[in-house]
């Protein structure tokens, strides 16, 4: 297993994280597994045993149950596995129910943490944007819970660009600490991140886990043109993650992916996963799975280095529409690109990709 720094941290997380949303099963979020306290222990010794040390999970999945299972399997051990946990979502019928106020944060990280077992939560995200709620007092609470210890890092999840921007300036004025790390959707699939998130998180320091790096299990290579659709999956029942935008494209993609994998002998989901762990700024992924066989069918993937050629490819067929201003400066200003531009616009500049 390989290990990287999360952002400007001291702090070193596993390429691969074991997500737990398929833990517990409840209501809307039986569709992407059920994994009950036996199963999640067993999925977590395995996770282990390979060399992960970071678990996810969220307050909102299955309304709690996913943490109650979580910290019931790790039974108050296994203090070299760190847990990181996410809040904004609604977790009751209240107008305070919900948000990143100061009054739900602090009383839903308590919540967390009796669900968890634990004494503090290692990396705490900010699950969602809250547009009503002063960044001010979201980002002050979340000073209070670092400084009360219940909290050792503190991060971002599916914000904009402007919003992570506005919450490390408002960091940095009022001397507080700021965010570690976002997690994002990023893949073959869908590489929108690639406009603002990846060249922030490279700018800023941030440190990157990425959710749904199989694409919600289109990237497994189920899923292909002109065959039958599997029984079971996401996909077939209305989850909607990711969106799909141009199924040409994906498709498209998917072959590639295919290819690829058929060449190498291994499983399609490996070579998506090899090459997200190869994108700029990348520190995880987050693998969520149904089952023993699924996480042990993933694992493997941290050795699969793919040559300059695959990775060409797989870049070619799936990358994004160069919206402006990005295909105005690369034509423009080429001469004057720094890293974190270059994170986008390098294939561009080089002729590699056409605008």
């Amino acid at each position: 297993m390989e290990y990287r720094l999360l952002g400007r941290s001291g702090l070193k997380i596993s390429v691969l994280t074991l997500g737990t949303m398929t833990f517990g099963g409840a209501g809307f979020f039986a569709k992407t597994g059920s994994s009950d306290v036996k199963e999640a222990r067993r999925l977590i010794d395995i996770s282990r045993e390979a060399g992960i040390n970071l678990l996810d999970t969220a307050n909102v999945y299955s309304n709690g149950l996913s943490e109650e299972i979580t910290g019931e399997a790790l039974d108050g051990a296994r203090k070299d596995l760190m847990v990181a946990t996410k809040a904004r979502f609604p977790m009751g019928d209240g107008p305070n129910d919900r948000g990143l106020s100061r009054r739900h944060l602090i009383a839903e990280c308590e919540a967390s943490l009796r669900r968890l077992r634990r004494d503090y939560i290692d990396l705490y995200q900010l699950h969602q944007w809250d547009g009503q709620t002063p960044l001010e007092e979201t980002m002050e609470a979340l000073d209070t819970l670092l400084k009360s210890g219940k909290v050792r890092y503190v991060g971002c999840s599916n914000f904009s660009g402007w919003h992570i921007m506005k919450a490390l300036g408002i960091a940095e004025r009022e001397h507080r600490s700021r965010f570690i790390s976002q997690q994002i959707y990023y893949s073959l699939q869908g590489r929108e991140a690639e406009y603002e998130l990846i060249p922030i998180s490279l700018d800023q320091g941030l440190g990157i886990l990425v959710w749904s790096p199989l694409a919600g299990g289109l990237l497994t290579g189920k899923y292909r043109r002109g065959k039958p659709q599997p029984n079971s999956g996401r996909h077939l029942q209305n989850w909607g993650e990711p969106p799909i935008y141009d199924e040409a494209k994906l498709y498209d993609t998917i072959e590639t992916l295919v290819q690829i994998a058929e060449a190498r002998n291994v499983p399609a989901a490996q070579v998506a996963v090899a090459w997200s762990l190869g994108r700029p700024g990348i520190t995880s992924l987050v693998i969520g799975v149904r089952n023993e066989e699924q996480l042990k069918a993933n694992l493997p993937a941290v050795d699969l280095k793919l040559t300059a050629e695959e990775r060409g490819k797989l870049d070619s067929v799936s990358a994004p529409t160069l919206i402006y201003p990005y295909w105005h400066q690369a034509s423009t200003a080429r001469d004057r690109l720094g890293p974190a531009d270059l994170a986008l616009l390098e294939p561009f500049v080089r002729g590699e990709a056409r605008f």
